[in-house]
């Protein structure tokens, strides 16, 4: 994947770009959007699967030469080491193609390069297996091809250059998203398409994956492995790690269906590694070519990932037909809990998202065990029934979860700190990913002081652009930032939640050397790209990945945390709406499910909010503005509440056509300066 596409002066492979899908991949996206509006010039996916730059810059210091084409002298290379950089203004991966004419010579060489950051410009592309090289010590790049520089001196003039964009291949339209985000806060709806437009450049054919490196040919570079089943998958990243990592799918299949609407690319790498289930019941760490089945808390990842699959789906044929898998991947990790008085997951498979320290009992694999029990507990009441199990399934993993939760609380809880220790052997430690776990996952009520403490500790942890996490120092990852925002949400911290959105997210939307169109895969606390430079990352900042799902987390949030809106039942049969009021004037949002179109909006004005919801008819939603819930049927629907002082809507209000009158009391918003403290008032606004 690329932004920046430096060319060295003569040598080129044109292709030819055809419109619609990838090649002969067979077109099954819808072609247009779901929620056309003014909201779509927020989507950087471009118009057309051939791309072209959009500016020249200099190699020098990246500046802007000219909009492309420009003029002679912006495109045209002259003698050994001359070199242009074209700039697509967005990230862009696929087969390039340029077309040149040359005068007459010796002959030459043209070099091309590829890089997502504009730090990695030159003849090098950047890095995306990790600097290992293959036989005859050739460095080799996936994302990239390397040619020698010219021996002679020649005038070669770039008459164009294109690319034709590989993801995601089952699109004919690069722009028909299903699910929108529209806020007055410019900053929110760029991130929000961010993360969108990241998950389409992590949907990737099944022949086009990072090989490992004993396959890689002599003195060359490949990016042709075999990802999975089905024409269209869900990866981890869009240069690299071009393979299926379930514990990303925590975050990015969520943020996939609230935006781009695209579960087939889901569903089929989750389907790949039910495929690949061990004889033991794990299922493999990531997919092929991989295959590593050394992670209990990916395992649970993949768990996880088949409940927001089916959940927002509605796809009970897949579910039947997994059932006995995921029954097997069940028994198998709760067989690995410790008896009384531990009670405790042992999860001896230690290996994890990027932490330094992974403890086999650990408060993160525990929480993760919860979430598993949880929404297993859920898909065992749609599951097909067993005549020959005679045990409740629902209600025994609901059993297990309390009791886990029990042992949680038990081993685990710090009370002096307010906060979940990494484990017994780290007593110290309080990470950032258990504890946001803690919270979103229900370990904990939300309305409890815990749940309250468990908030204020993780903002200990803050920088000015984005949370240090204590398990993995001096890095910041919004993989579990994701998730830490689904913790501040869920306890009503809406403040704490947009303002790490800022903070971490709009510091990267906003750097001149990213992308300006993804969501980076982390990155150090000061400020430089080189996320996981001593673990496992070889010193190599530019391996980091500039578009990565499981960074996507604020997709998901500000859909439905802010706005509100939520399926709680197969493919939204059932529904919630929970706006969140304190922080922003207004705010809407849509997603689409196979029953039809999800859209909600509400308006802050003079202290009178006006909510409106339009759904499918024949599904039902559990409207909560405070005090006062209830029942209502599909349909569209309006209400109108007073917000700030707790007064009750005017009765009048029940004269409006197709509303629902609702009047709700409701706390003070806390003050911008007090974030942080525990002076602030909890349970941020709900009307």
């Amino acid at each position: 994947m690329m932004r920046c596409l430096p060319i060295l002066a003569s040598f080129a492979t044109v292709v030819a770009a055809g419109p619609g899908c990838w090649r002969n991949s067979t077109c099954s996206h819808p072609t247009e959007p779901s929620f056309p509006g003014i909201w779509e010039k927020n989507i950087y996916a471009p118009y057309s699967r051939t791309a072209r730059p959009a500016s020249v810059l200099s190699l020098a210091d990246a500046s802007v030469l000219s909009s492309f084409p420009g003029h002679d002298a912006t495109r045209t290379l002259k003698g050994n080491g001359s070199a242009l950089v074209f700039d697509f203004g967005v990230l862009v991966g696929g087969l390039t193609s340029v077309s040149y004419t040359a005068n007459t010579g010796a002959p030459a060489t043209l070099g091309l390069a590829w890089t997502e950051a504009k730090n990695w410009i030159g003849e090098y592309s950047d890095s995306s297996n990790g600097n290992y090289r293959g036989p005859g010590q050739a460095l080799i790049s996936e994302d990239g091809a390397l040619y020698a520089p010219v021996k002679r001196s020649r005038r070669v003039t770039l008459d164009d250059v294109s690319l034709e964009i590989v993801f995601p291949p089952t699109w004919s339209n690069l722009r028909a998203y299903q699910g929108y985000f529209h806020s007055p806060d410019e900053e929110l709806n760029r991130i929000w398409y961010a993360g969108a437009y990241t998950l389409q450049t992590n949907a990737a054919p099944p022949e086009t994956g990072r090989v490992v490196t004993e396959d890689i040919w002599n003195g060359g570079w490949k990016n042709d492995a075999w990802l999975g089943v089905g024409e269209s998958l869900l990866l981890d990243g869009a240069k690299r790690d071009r393979w299926i990592w379930p514990g990303d799918m925590g975050v990015a299949v969520p943020a996939a269906f609230v935006s781009t609407g695209d579960l087939e690319s889901a569903r089929n790498a989750i389907e790949t590694m039910f495929e690949f289930q061990e004889p033991s019941g794990i299922f493999p760490r990531a997919g092929p070519p991989y295959l590593d089945a050394t992670s209990d808390t990916y395992h649970m990842w993949t768990m996880i990932g088949a409940y927001n699959y089916v959940l927002y789906s509605g796809d009970l044929d897949w579910l039947n037909a997994h059932w006995a898998t995921y029954r097997k991947a069940m028994d198998y990790i709760y067989g690995k809990v410790l008896p009384a008085p531990s009670g405790l997951l042992n999860a001896s498979a230690t290996g994890d998202w990027a932490r330094y320290i992974n403890s086999m009992n650990g408060s993160a694999p525990n929480m993760l065990l919860y979430r598993t029990l949880q929404t297993g507990a859920w898909l065992a009441e749609l599951a097909p029934e067993d005549s020959s199990n005679t045990i409740n399934l629902t209600e025994t993993w609901l059993a297990q979860a309390v009791e886990l939760k029990s042992a949680i609380m038990t081993h685990l809880w710090d009370d002096n700190k307010g906060a979940f220790i990494d484990g017994w052997k780290n007593r110290t430690l309080y990470p950032q990913d258990a504890n946001s776990y803690a919270l979103a996952f229900g370990v904990l009520d939300p309305a409890s002081d815990e749940a309250a403490a468990v908030s204020t500790a993780l903002t200990q942890n803050w920088t000015p652009i984005g949370p240090a996490s204590p398990e993995l120092p001096g890095n910041i990852s919004p993989f579990i930032s994701s998730i830490e925002l689904e913790a501040h949400f869920a306890v009503g911290r809406a403040d704490r939640a947009l303002q790490l959105i800022h903070d971490s997210w709009g510091w990267y939307i906003n750097h001149p050397n990213g992308t300006e169109s993804t969501v980076i895969e982390g990155y150090l606390v000061d400020g430089s790209f080189g996320y996981r430079s001593t673990r496992g990352y070889t010193n190599d900042p530019s391996y980091v990945s500039h578009a990565h799902g499981w960074s996507a987390g604020p997709t998901h949030a500000l859909t439905e945390s802010l706005v509100g809106l939520k399926v709680t039942g197969l493919a939204g049969a059932t529904w919630t709406l929970k706006p969140v009021f304190n922080q922003l004037p207004s705010a809407q949002a849509g997603f689409t499910t196979n029953l039809g179109k999800f859209s909600a909006k509400w308006e802050v004005s003079n202290g009178v909010a006006t909510i409106e919801w339009e759904t499918p008819t024949g599904t039902k939603g559990w409207l909560d503005l405070g005090r006062e819930k209830k029942w209502v049927e599909g349909g569209t629907g309006k209400t109108v509440v007073k917000v700030g002082g707790g007064t009750l809507c005017p009765k009048a209000e029940a004269a409006m056509n197709g509303s629902y009158e609702v009047g709700a009391c409701v706390s003070l918003c806390p003050s911008k300066t007090d974030q942080k403290g525990n002076k602030a008032a909890r349970g941020l606004v709900r009307v």
